[in-house]
C-alpha cells in the first residue's frame, strides 16, 4: 500500500510539474496549498526529493522549487523509490535491497517469491513508464 507520505510526495511533484516549465522557483507555501499537502510534512519531503536529484531548490524572497529535470523524465517510479525505497514487497525479489527470506528452504521453487517477482515487475514497468509530464496530461485530459 502506498504510503501517505508517497502519496504527498506524488501530489506535490504533479504539481511542480506544469509550473517548471516557467522556470521560475514554487515557494513551499503556494506547493503546500495547492497539493493540499501540511507544510512540515512537505518541507521533509521535499528535501528528501531533491536530496537524492528530482528537484533544485532556490533560497531568498524570490526562492522555491523546481523539478531539476523535464517533466517527462522524472517517472512516478522515482519519486516512490525516494520515499518508500524498493518497489518490492518483499526482499528476496528486491533489484536494489536484495536479502534472502530466512524462512525460505529454497528461492528456486517458492511460489510467494515468483508471485512477488511478477508484481515486482508489473509494478515496476506500470510506474517507471509514467512519467510526470504522463500523469499530468491525463490529469488535463480527465478534467
Amino acid at each position: 500500500m502506498l504510503t501517505q507520505r508517497s502519496r504527498y510526495a506524488l501530489r506535490a511533484m504533479l504539481f511542480l510539474a506544469p509550473q517548471t516549465d516557467q522556470r521560475v522557483p514554487v515557494p513551499m507555501g503556494r506547493i503546500a496549498a495547492e497539493a493540499n499537502v501540511p507544510r512540515k510534512f512537505l518541507e521533509l519531503i521535499l528535501a528528501d526529493l531533491r536530496d537524492a536529484g528530482l528537484l533544485v531548490s532556490h533560497r531568498g524572497k524570490l526562492g522555491g522549487y523546481l523539478l531539476a529535470r523535464p517533466a517527462h523524465l522524472i517517472s512516478l517510479g522515482d519519486i516512490i523509490r525516494v520515499i518508500e525505497g524498493p518497489l518490492a514487497l518483499v526482499p528476496c525479489v528486491s533489484r536494489t535491497a536484495y536479502r534472502r527470506c530466512l524462512d525460505c528452504k529454497s528461492e528456486a521453487d517458492c511460489a510467494i517469491r515468483h508471485a512477488m517477482m511478477r508484481v515486482r515487475d508489473e509494478t515496476a514497468r506500470i510506474l517507471d513508464g509514467t512519467s510526470l509530464a504522463d500523469a499530468t496530461a491525463r490529469d488535463m485530459a480527465a478534467a
